[in-house]
């Protein structure tokens, strides 16, 4: 086939938009050829449980799946009874970009809690963990944190062992999204296991396709007790692949090198350069220190529009001009450069008119 895209368009909308890492790519090649037994009773998968347990304890079972919505649904739906509801950040990505799939598909309830930097805290939770004995009333049954969040803001180890331990002492559940749990882990400069297992999370949605992979993503069941049926409900909820070891394979290559750290490291690093090179310009102001690899700022909306042109990127809040702009793993200090200068060209030119 040949190439149909324009491979020099760069842009700054999402980790989403980036192509695969060669070593990934690589060992989905390598996978490839003979025959493997379908549905996760294959080699590649039994590697990746065996990196499942080196990261979060020898008692962690992974569950491959196709994506992130998925992941989510699919962890919480074992961890949620039919009466149950999920606590959550109004901002969660359960909440407001996954098209109803986990209220629809899951069959659960979500109890959104404004939550200013996208984080949850034990008063934050309060405000809907409450009449557990209501029969009239969903049951809080998981409290559910991201990280890092919708914001670009980072939990603490600190912060999510508080929201564990809160959660477990009401006799809830605690999961966690990790599309970008990579992201937050090199951004603390601690392990993946010391933001999860070590802090309570009982179940973990571990991203990969945001870091280099193709598709899919992970259930990590931390705490069994915790989750029910999970191969069941995978099933159901249509996310088990049949060539599971192409899914395993990359998130071999991901988690069981250092390739998840080094990609998210550099990611931080780009999104840490372009924050940067914008603090001080005048007509530009930065919402937020860059803690992962999103950087948020209000923008005059005809100059984002001018540079959108050229580099793609998306409003986050049209109301009040502020645009989300996030680096990825193949981000380059000259997309970096490249984007700042088009941004102050405009600048001067709006300026100028």
């Amino acid at each position: 086939m040949t190439r149909i895209h324009d491979t020099s368009s760069r842009g700054f909308a999402s980790d989403n938009y980036s192509g695969i890492h060669p070593e990934v790519l690589e060992a989905i090649a390598e996978a490839n050829g003979g025959h493997q037994t379908a549905y996760g009773d294959d080699q590649y998968t039994a590697r990746f449980n065996e990196v499942v347990r080196e990261h979060f304890g020898q008692q962690a079972l992974g569950f491959p799946v196709f994506n992130g919505t998925g992941a989510n649904v699919v962890s919480l739906s074992s961890m949620v009874p039919k009466w149950g509801a999920v606590i959550c950040a109004s901002t969660a990505h359960i909440n407001v970009d996954e098209c109803g799939a986990p209220e629809r598909v899951g069959g659960f309830k979500l109890l959104s809690v404004p939550a200013p930097a996208g984080k949850l805290t034990p008063e934050l939770i309060d405000a809907e963990a409450w009449g557990f004995d209501d029969v009239h009333r969903a049951k809080p049954s998981t409290v559910s944190i991201t990280q890092s969040t919708e914001l670009g803001t980072v939990y603490t180890v600190d912060e999510i062992k508080a929201v564990a331990d809160h959660a477990h002492s009401l006799g809830m559940t605690v999961h966690m999204d990790g599309s970008r749990l990579s992201n937050a882990a090199a951004a603390l400069g601690v392990s993946l296991r010391e933001i999860t297992a070590d802090a309570g999370v009982d179940v973990l949605s571990l991203g990969a396709t945001k870091n280099g992979a193709l598709f899919g993503e992970a259930v990590i069941v931390i705490n069994p007790e915790a989750a029910h049926g999970v191969d069941y409900i995978r099933k159901a909820h249509m996310q088990l692949a049949s060539k599971m070891r192409f899914v395993s394979a990359q998130l071999v290559a991901l988690y069981g090198t250092d390739l998840w750290h080094r990609n998210a490291s550099h990611a931080n690093a780009m999104a840490a350069r372009l924050h940067d090179a914008l603090t001080g310009i005048e007509g530009v102001t930065l919402s937020s220190e860059a803690e992962a690899n999103a950087v948020f700022a209000v923008i005059d909306p005809e100059v984002a529009a001018r540079v959108r042109a050229s580099y793609k990127f998306y409003d986050w809040d049209e109301a009040r001009h502020e645009v989300r702009w996030m680096a990825g793993f193949d981000t380059t200090e000259e997309d970096v450069d490249g984007f700042v200068r088009l941004v102050r060209e405009e600048l001067e030119a709006a300026r100028r008119a």
